[in-house]
């Protein structure tokens, strides 16, 4: 899917979203240029596959948290981890770099990716801010609500402390 039909996609559930168009953006620190309604909901997101290219992982993030792969591993007993090549995000979820997105997952046709996401976004408002698989945007989202496009897509995710 691309930006447009993320937009009718997200339409037809009907719940609650907000749209910040912006110039593209590749990284968190460019975004923090940018004026959007709910900077501290801002998601980072992390794709990452094991060292024998099996297993693939989303992990998604609040902007301003750092993630450390070999803690990851060991907490959630992977193989070593290291970030996925730009020919595997373009293969498995239809991305390129600087636009990676829980909603890229939906392009993930064979269900290859699990996804993590901080139990962090659990708190206060339950608002996430992600890509709508393209870096021109931000799509405000509950929590809750991309947990379940996700998981009724097919893809396995997982609420962890990260």
């Amino acid at each position: 899917m691309n930006k447009e039909e993320i937009y009718s996609f997200i339409k037809s559930k009907n719940i609650w979203y907000e749209i910040t168009e912006h110039k593209a953006v590749y990284n968190m620190e460019e975004l923090t240029e940018i004026d959007i309604p709910y900077p501290e909901y801002n998601a980072k997101n992390l794709f990452v596959r094991d060292d024998k290219k099996r297993n693939y992982y989303l992990i998604t993030v609040r902007g301003d948290k750092r993630v450390d792969l070999k803690e990851f591993k060991k907490r959630n007993g992977t193989r070593p981890l290291s970030f996925a090549s730009e020919n595997d995000l373009s293969a498995i979820m239809n991305l390129i770099a600087g636009a990676v997105t829980p909603l890229g997952l939906l392009n993930d046709k064979e269900h290859k990716v699990q996804f993590f996401i901080d139990k962090d976004f659990m708190k206060d408002r339950h608002i996430i801010g992600v890509h709508p698989n393209d870096n021109t945007a931000t799509v405000w989202l509950k929590v809750e609500d991309l947990i379940n496009i996700i998981k009724k897509h097919g893809n396995e995710v997982i609420i962890a402390e990260l």
